[in-house]
């Protein structure tokens, strides 16, 4: 639907607010008539004709207006071009090259996944109001500069596809673990970043990456049933059953990974895709093959280097060479500041400090992780980490 509006308005802003305009009279008109047959189409063909009103009503469009004016059957689909499923044609839309990619990214997440903008900027490491600016102004280039949300050509899509991928990654991490809120899984946001994934593969089956994302979502999604125990309380990686992971996404993931690094070099996703794999096939959490998945670490720091990948290294690095080699690298990523307000950094460091039996300095980083935390599963996890240290 927004997509079908932003092409009438080519102004975001103006599109949004005919969508939400759509939304209200659905409210007030289907409880009085009735749900339509078509209710999506029904939202569309509203959304779309309140935007041209819109347009009509702004003197500098006059001489464009029969270009935007449609037929009264307006929720009939346009040519799909090289992407056929709407939305991943719009995320290929939205994830423009001529906004630098941070934008591309936390634009996208937020107009056309829905994606809040508090759960962008934890992702981003940068407070809400920081993100809620960086979005206005990615939003003010695109008019300023009148940067065309046109669907892109089977030429162009390339360019575009490593920032789609990371859109898809970040929206299935905003649900798989929920940065703010009373739980600790949106489900709506993993099946959709999941079906995005699918119809990536379909469209790029050759793309190396492309089979890797498929892959490290699918084996996050085999232990969805196992993170939280009967109460709802997490559960860390070492405490779940892996008896009930689910073995057909896990095998399903493995000749992914093997497809992918067998065709070409490997790529960031496909070498986090081959560790969350390792970690899958383990028979346990202490049987892990830690020697080579800190290999792996290592390769995929040369690719991508995250003081994120860093900090999951450093546990890694914990099963092989013991807490204190751990604490050291933790400490080096606490001084260089990058990872400030990261909520993981000082649970790591308190995880590891309780290793040591350091458990005065290992509450005073449950706490500091506690301060950092707005889910309230991990609130509680962390919370119940620090009365026992």
């Amino acid at each position: 639907m927004l997509a079908a509006t932003v092409r009438v308005t080519r102004d975001l802003d103006e599109a949004e607010e005919a969508v939400q305009d759509a939304y209200l009279q659905a409210l007030e008109r289907w409880a009085r008539d009735g749900v339509p047959d078509r209710p999506g189409a029904w939202l569309t063909t509203v959304a779309r004709r309140t935007a041209l009103n819109g347009v009509r009503h702004r003197e500098v469009l006059r001489r464009k207006l029969p270009l935007l004016v449609e037929p009264e059957a307006a929720d009939v689909p346009e040519p799909a071009g090289p992407i056929p499923d709407d939305r991943l044609r719009l995320v290929f839309t939205c994830c423009h090259p001529a906004l630098a990619q941070e934008a591309q990214i936390a634009l996208t997440l937020r107009l056309v996944c829905g994606v809040a903008t508090a759960d962008i900027a934890h992702a981003f490491l940068v407070p809400e109001p920081t993100m809620a600016a960086r979005l206005t102004r990615a939003k003010k280039k695109i008019a300023a500069a009148r940067i065309p949300y046109a669907v892109p050509s089977a030429a162009d899509l390339p360019a575009r596809v490593s920032v789609v991928l990371t859109v898809v990654h970040l929206l299935f991490s905003a649900g798989h673990t929920a940065p703010t809120g009373a739980g600790l899984v949106r489900d709506e946001l993993t099946g959709r970043a999941l079906d995005l994934a699918r119809l990536l593969r379909a469209l790029l089956p050759a793309d190396t990456e492309v089979a890797g994302l498929l892959a490290l979502l699918l084996v996050h999604q085999a232990r969805r049933a196992t993170r939280t125990d009967a109460a709802g309380r997490l559960l860390r990686l070492e405490d779940q059953d892996r008896a009930r992971w689910d073995t057909g996404l896990i095998a399903e993931a493995d000749r992914l990974v093997v497809e992918a690094l067998k065709a070409g070099p490997p790529g960031r996703f496909s070498v986090q895709a081959a560790i969350a794999a390792l970690h899958a096939q383990a028979p346990s959490y202490a049987e892990t093959d830690w020697p080579q998945i800190l290999v792996l670490y290592d390769v995929l720091l040369g690719l991508w280097p995250s003081p994120v990948v860093a900090l999951n290294r450093a546990v890694a690095l914990s099963m092989v060479d013991g807490p204190a080699a751990a604490l050291a690298e933790v400490g080096r990523l606490e001084a260089a500041g990058r990872l400030a307000g990261y909520r993981y950094l000082p649970a790591t460091k308190a995880d590891l400090l309780h290793r040591l039996g350091r458990d005065a300095e290992a509450a005073e980083a449950y706490r500091a992780a506690l301060e950092l935390s707005d889910n309230a599963v991990e609130q509680e996890f962390l919370a119940a980490r620090l009365s026992g240290a």
